[in-house]
């Protein structure tokens, strides 16, 4: 086993010790775990004070640094589980959740040694899915049982994580420390109820331990071309596209998570994954950390992602209900999630991570702006079984044909011509021929029916455009040949037409070339000045009177 590559690039960013072939917890660790898995009545941890006072002893343990924590994680402990957990759940937590998260952490050394043993034909055949430092530029995929999961939480919990060398490898933080420090020192409501969600998270695994598998993938777009990889599209794939607009359906409300399809879900990612999930941030992407913890697992071993980089999780389990936005999230109790389990052990769950630019302001129109943007949503959406259809797709861009569709001028025109169009409903999927091969040979699934659910990404803070990031992601989606796009607006005013806009470029039958060459003539005259309306009003004038 001391051969394995992957094995190589992870253990330095693991706690646990490996030699001849087995891992193994320091001989004083292995004593203040079996300590601690005896209960408050034996261990005397009773107490958020004493509980980091026993971490503190494991790190120390362990030659972790007391630079490398912060200073005042100690302080969150204890106001947490001290003051502001009820007495009931706290006595339960140390009762019961801490003693059986020590005995999980005693089993890591087992656990790790079974994961690599099946790590190379035991879950895919012939596909590497060790636990490794996934590191950007190269395209890989990573199994991990929710037990093993479970583990490398409760390693985070007790911030045992050595993080000297993370910086250098970008990768985002793992431990918690930062996450009671930050309840100490910036004290909000809505931090208090993160660690509701991850205490309600250590408390479920620990009364029934889940027993199914989760997939952490680094999705890539090649910037040199390779038969075997999809190429990064340039400008002329896509004004060349002449596939047609996948279906679309718009929602004013709703959540992306409680959708009940099986979809690829799109979190508004942080170029690090998990953004500010493990300190102060509570929007989408850190809620979606909250009430699915094991998503956190990926921010051990997956560094920042490039322009031309997805993350894509498939398997995590849902454990708890919320309600509220930022400084108004709440825990809001225990969540039974029902999702259906794939031939791989995985829940019918798929979250991409993909990140927008960052207040882009003008640049976001220019031509070098939608590309980024369009080819990070593709790279989120490409579906890896219709790998060989995308290269077609963009085998040579010199050997695109052009789409024999209408001139700029002529798909302008429409726009203030008619707006009484009746969109049809066709989808994608009854238009193309697919060919969906899985390994050896059979899809996974229903592997044809897996469309987009998504929303305003990029949007709010990042400081996009709402309406041009809506018709790159349609256009993105029909690009990477999903079957449809369910778009949540959340009631944004910038999107009270998308149904309407949409409805009227679905009758007029337009491909992605065409969208796509429209929505890059408005970005020009956007950029230069030359109009300041927004996208809708631009191509359908006459909608903003009705």
């Amino acid at each position: 086993m001391e051969k394995r590559e992957d094995l190589k690039s992870i253990l330095p960013l693991l706690p646990i010790s490996f030699q001849s072939s087995s891992f193994f917890w320091p001989p004083p660790v292995i004593e203040a775990l079996k300590s601690l898995s005896k209960g408050p009545h034996h261990s005397n941890v009773d107490s958020g004070e004493v509980l980091f006072i026993t971490i503190s002893d494991i790190r120390n343990s362990l030659n972790l640094p007391d630079f490398s924590i912060d200073a005042s994680a100690s302080h969150g402990f204890a106001l947490f589980f001290d003051d502001l957990l009820p007495r009931a759940e706290a006595a339960k937590w140390f009762e019961e959740v801490v003693p059986r998260l020590a005995n999980l952490l005693l089993k890591l050394p087992s656990l790790l040694e079974t994961h690599y043993e099946n790590a190379d034909d035991g879950v895919l055949k012939g596909v590497k899915t060790g636990l490794r430092l996934l590191e950007s530029q190269e395209p890989g995929i990573v199994f991990l049982s929710q037990e093993l999961i479970g583990a490398l939480l409760a390693c985070a919990l007790f911030c045992l994580f050595p993080t000297s060398d993370r910086g250098a490898k970008h990768l985002p933080m793992i431990n918690f420390d930062h996450l009671f420090a930050c309840l100490h020192d910036h004290y909000e409501e809505a931090l208090e109820n993160k660690l509701k969600c991850i205490v309600h998270y250590f408390g479920r695994i620990c009364s029934s331990m889940p027993a199914g598998y989760v997939s952490f993938e680094r999705k890539v777009l090649s910037v040199e071309y390779s038969p075997s990889c999809i190429p990064y599209p340039k400008e002329r794939v896509w004004s060349q596209s002449n596939i047609s607009l996948c279906h679309i359906e718009t929602s004013i409300s709703g959540l992306i998570e409680d959708q009940s399809r099986e979809a690829i879900e799109v979190d508004f990612a942080n170029m690090y994954l998990g953004g500010g999930a493990l300190i102060r941030g509570c929007v989408q992407e850190e809620i979606r950390f909250m009430i699915n913890p094991e998503l956190i697992a990926g921010m051990l071993f997956l560094p920042c992602m490039a322009d031309n980089e997805a993350i894509e999780i498939v398997g995590t389990e849902r454990f708890s209900s919320y309600t509220g936005y930022a400084s108004s999230f709440r825990f809001n109790g225990d969540y039974v999630d029902k999702k259906e389990i794939d031939v791989l052990g995985r829940r019918k769950t798929r979250i991409v991570a993909i990140d927008a630019l960052c207040c882009p302001g003008k640049s976001q129109y220019r031509l070098e702006g939608l590309l980024r943007e369009i080819n990070k949503a593709f790279c989120g959406f490409m579906d890896q079984y219709k790998c060989h259809q995308y290269q077609q797709l963009f085998k040579d861009d010199q050997n695109v044909k052009a789409a024999g569709g209408k001139s700029i001028d002529n798909l302008l025109s429409l726009g203030h011509t008619s707006t009484s169009s009746q969109a049809t409903e066709e989808t994608l999927g009854n238009q193309l021929i697919r060919n969906h091969e899985g390994h050896n040979g059979q899809p996974l699934d229903n592997q044809h029916e897996i469309g987009v659910v998504t929303g305003n990404w990029g949007c709010g803070a990042f400081g996009g455009d709402p309406q041009l990031k809506a018709m790159l992601q349609w256009i993105a989606a029909s690009q990477a040949l999903r079957p449809y796009i369910l778009y949540y607006t959340f009631g944004l005013e910038a999107l009270q037409m998308l149904d309407q806009v949409t409805q009227w470029i679905v009758s007029h039958q337009w491909t992605v070339g065409e969208l796509w060459k429209v929505l890059v003539e408005y970005s020009s005259q956007r950029s230069r000045g030359e109009t300041r309306v927004g996208f809708f009003n631009w191509l359908v004038p006459s909608l903003s009177s009705q």
